[in-house]
C-alpha cells in the first residue's frame, strides 16, 4: 500500500503520546513485527543464542517424533511446523546464516531418523515426503548461493552428509534423480551458480510436485 504525502504529514503531526498508542495498537496486530522490534530494541540475547535455542528445540521435536508410532504424515507436519519456526526466527533476527544451518540440520536429522520408514513404504506412499525433502534441498542450495561466498565453506560438511544420507535411501535417491537434484552438488559442495534457474526450469516442467 502506498501512502500519500498528506497522510504522512498528518501522522507526523500527531503528539508523541498519540503515536505511542497507535504504534502499540498496530503491534498487537502484527506479532512478527513486534517480536523483531523487541529483539532489536530490548532483548539482551544475541542472534547466536537464539539460533542455539532453535537448534535445541528442533532436535527435541524431531527426536520426539522419531518414536516408531509416528508415521510419514507426522514427519511432514513436524517439518512444516519447524520450517515455519525457522522462518519466524529469521524474520525476528535477520539471521540468514542461521536460516541455512537450521534448515540443513532439520533435513539431515529428519532423513537420518526416518530413512528406514521411508524405504519400508511403497514409492507411492513415500512420494509426498520424498518430494518435499528434495524441494527443501533445493531451497537450501538457493539460500547458500544467496550468501557471501566466504560463508559457503561453513556448510561443506553438512551438505556432504545430506548427500550421503539421501544416497543411502532408495526412495529418496530415486526421487532426487527423477526431480533433477544432482547429489554430486551436495557431496562435492560444488554448487551450480544458476541453481535458482535450474529449480525454476524443473518446476515449470512439472516436477517437484
Amino acid at each position: 500500500m502506498k501512502f500519500e504525502q498528506d497522510f504522512k504529514d498528518a501522522i507526523s503531526e500527531l503528539t508523541d503520546k498519540e503515536k505511542d498508542k497507535l504504534i502499540l495498537r498496530l503491534l498487537k496486530r502484527d506479532i512478527p513485527l513486534a517480536k523483531r522490534l523487541y529483539f532489536e530494541l530490548v532483548s539482551t540475547q544475541t542472534v547466536e543464542e537464539l539460533r542455539s535455542e532453535m537448534e535445541t528445540r528442533l532436535k527435541q521435536r524431531l527426536g520426539h517424533i522419531a518414536h516408531p508410532h509416528f508415521g510419514l504424515a507426522d514427519l511432514m507436519m513436524e517439518i512444516r511446523s519447524l520450517s515455519g519456526e525457522i522462518s519466524a526466527h529469521v524474520n525476528t533476527t535477520k539471521d540468514k546464516v542461521g536460516e541455512v544451518s537450521l534448515s540443513i540440520l532439520l533435513v539431515n536429522q529428519a532423513i537420518k531418523d526416518y530413512t528406514p520408514r521411508i524405504d519400508r513404504s511403497s514409492p507411492v506412499k513415500a512420494h509426498k515426503i520424498c518430494v518435499y525433502l528434495v524441494s527443501k534441498c533445493f531451497k537450501i542450495l538457493m539460500l547458500i548461493q544467496a550468501l557471501h561466498e566466504d560463508y559457503r565453506v561453513e556448510f561443506r560438511e553438512d551438505l556432504e552428509q545430506l548427500g550421503e544420507l539421501i544416497g543411502k535411501s532408495h526412495n529418496l535417491s530415486h526421487t532426487a534423480i527423477h526431480n533433477g537434484l544432482d547429489l554430486n552438488w551436495l557431496l562435492s559442495g560444488d554448487l551450480p551458480e544458476n541453481v535458482k534457474a535450474i529449480h525454476t526450469a524443473i518446476r515449470k516442467q512439472g516436477f517437484l510436485r
